[in-house]
């Protein structure tokens, strides 16, 4: 090794190692999806990210989506997806495609990827061991008449133990964010609304949200990153954050408010991104703390 990547290589190593003496025994929550879920490389790249934290003491949680996979899943079966809201209509016949796609093809494929670099994965969904209590989700219109969108669901309770015990017998928890009702019943629920809850359920160091965007811009398109409550607040109010990022912002607002220490919305369409927020001082995204 020549004296340049040599040197190059301890700068790296050095810029880590105060960040990863920080999170050593300390637990992160992780919702992946979006473009690092579908591009080979970066899905790759995002499994070898999860167990190399794992191997220098870090506890890494993952909670992931499945839209794309459900949509097409559904296409080939000739059910077409409805949406409200920005919520998927999912009947019975859907849900049951739904639990197939989040809880079996996707989930097993993240596990596999993890175990094939390496780790220990294992893959749940929110009915094992009744991990993610959940209710229907109570939607209305602008005129208060009340929308039904099926099995879609809000969390109620989230039960720690079995995540714990995965965590504290060296396994990688993989989450699909599917809950069960009191009478049994299937709901499907937004990724970011579970891996936010979790975050809070476990006392997470850290809720890392990845998102096909660099993170939240000022209104002339800059990166705002080390942003306070307060700051998001104020930027939610004038209007800056607005849109189709209000409900993942104010997802990794609510964690913060609950006592996660940091929340992240890092661009998953950056290779490693993971890694480069957590343990480089610049980082890939917006960070919110409290």
């Amino acid at each position: 090794m020549d004296n340049t990547k040599a040197n190059s290589v301890v700068e790296v190593l050095s810029e880590a190692l105060p960040y990863l003496q920080k999170l050593n025994g300390k637990t992160i929550v992780i919702k992946y999806g979006g473009n690092a879920m579908t591009d080979e490389a970066l899905k790759v790249g995002f499994a070898r990210d999860i167990v190399l934290l794992k191997q220098v003491g870090v506890n890494p949680v993952v909670v992931h989506g499945g839209g794309p996979q459900i949509a097409e899943l559904l296409g080939r079966v000739g059910k077409e997806s409805k949406f409200i809201q920005g919520m998927r209509v999912t009947d019975t016949e859907t849900m049951d495609i739904v639990e197939m796609v989040l809880g079996g093809l996707v989930n097993k494929s993240i596990v596999t990827l993890i175990n094939q670099q390496g780790g220990r994965a294992v893959g749940l969904t929110g009915k094992d061991g009744s991990l993610i209590r959940a209710h229907k989700m109570q939607m209305t219109s602008n005129d208060t008449d009340s929308i039904d969108l099926g099995h879609v669901g809000e969390v109620n309770t989230i039960d720690p133990s079995v995540v714990s015990m995965l965590d504290d017998d060296n396994f990688i928890p993989v989450i699909a964010p599917i809950g069960v009702g009191e009478n049994g019943e299937s709901y499907n629920i937004n990724a970011d609304l579970v891996a936010g809850k979790l975050a809070t359920v476990l006392g997470a160091e850290k809720l890392l949200l990845l998102t096909n965007t660099v993170g939240i811009l000022d209104k002339q398109e800059n990166l705002l990153t080390g942003l306070s409550t307060k700051q998001v607040d104020e930027y939610i109010a004038d209007g800056t954050i607005y849109g189709g990022m209000l409900p993942k912002v104010n997802c990794a607002l609510d964690a913060v408010k609950s006592g996660v220490k940091t929340s992240h919305i890092i661009d998953g369409r950056v290779a490693h991104a993971v890694l480069l927020e957590l343990l480089t001082d610049e980082g890939v995204g917006t960070l919110l703390k409290g």
